[in-house]
Parts: structure tokens; sequence; C-alpha cells
């Protein structure tokens, strides 16, 4: 019976995740959550609670797994970076779950929350150890690897794509990838300060 119980709540985990990354919480329905997973809708509420606690562990085991495939790595946040990305990159829908969190259930876990500030403070001994340059805020640093690792889901045109519409083919999505990297390495650089950029950077900016 356990193992029975165990296998349906797998089941509607992740029939919730689809439905919840396609319609949010507003326009998910628990009726094609249960019929996607072969389960009484009756078993969500014993289960879950509401639909809003069942998105809240939904979203929870999203970034517990992101945790587990992508180990925070203060020594090497480049790198970090390229890895958020491939698994971003790999997994669109979990964008538009975490999208739909922002809209409709802005608020921080108290689980989030901790695991942020104890990234926020490994950047900080990082950057009193010379690893990391002094000149910019720690919460800014990470907050800024993070978005550079997210911003082609959020760039015009939409999530991978260019200017033109196409659709990233492999060779692009790399250099984009390369770029994120190359960008995280500048910022952090411990030679860096977070002073205005140098003439010949400033004229390549956009």
């Amino acid at each position: 019976m356990a193992r029975d119980s165990s296998a349906t709540k797998a089941r509607l985990l992740d029939a919730a995740f689809t439905e919840f990354a396609e319609y949010g919480i507003a326009g998910a329905r628990v009726d094609r959550i249960a019929e996607a997973a072969g389960a009484n809708k009756r078993l969500i509420y014993v289960y879950f609670g509401n639909k809003e606690q069942l998105f809240d562990l939904v979203i929870q085991q999203a970034m517990d797994l992101g945790a587990e495939s992508v180990p925070f790595d203060v020594t090497d946040l480049p790198g970090y970076a390229g890895v958020i990305f491939d698994h971003l990159t790999a997994r669109p829908a979990l964008m538009r779950l975490v999208a739909w969190k922002q809209l409709e259930r802005p608020g921080a876990t108290a689980t989030t929350t901790e695991a942020y500030r104890r990234k926020i403070d490994a950047v900080a001994a990082a950057q009193r150890e010379g690893r990391i340059a002094p000149g910019f805020d720690p919460a800014d640093i990470l907050t800024l690897v993070l978005a550079l690792a997210q911003a082609w889901f959020a760039a015009p045109g939409g999530p991978a794509t260019d200017a033109d519409g196409s659709v990233w083919q492999e060779e692009r999505r790399k250099r984009h990838r390369t770029a994120v990297v190359e960008t995280v390495a500048r910022i952090i650089a411990p030679d860096s300060t977070g002073s205005p950029l140098p003439d010949r950077d400033r004229e390549s900016a956009p």
C-alpha cells in the first residue's frame, strides 16, 4: 500500500509540474492533473492540501532537484553560471514554472531564503580572501550570476530566439553560453573594482 501511495504521489507531482508550468496556479485544473496522473482527484487534497500548497511543493521539489544537479561552487562562479544555463535551457518548462511563481506566489520560502543567504556569505568570504572582486556587493554578484544564466529566457522575441524570431540552433546556444561564462568571469575577476568600463569596452557596449 505504501509503495502504491508513493507511486501515485510521484505521478501527481509530475503531472502538476506540467500543468502549473503551462497554466500557472489560477489556470491550472486539479481534474486535469488527476487525469494525467491516472489518479482520483480527491487524492490531490488528501496528499497535498489545496492547489497553492501543491504548487509550493512542486516548486520546492524543482529547486531541490536543481540544487542537486547544479551544486553551488563559489570557487568557480563562471562554471557555475554555465551549468545553470545548461540545466535551464534543457528544461524550459522549469523556467515557465518559475515565471508563474514570480507572478502568483512571489514570496520566498524559508528554505530558499536560507540557501540564498549561505551563497551570499560564501561570495563575501571569497571576496575577503581576494578570490572575487571586492567592488560589488556579494548579493549583487550572486544576483548577476543567476540573472545572466537565465537571461536567454527573458530576451525580446521569446526564450532562446534571435531578433528575427528564429529559434537558436546548437551552435548559437553554445556561443551564448560562452558569453555568459566569460561575462561572469569579468565581473568577479580579482582585479575588477566595479568601476566604470574602460574606454575600449565602453565603445563596444550596447
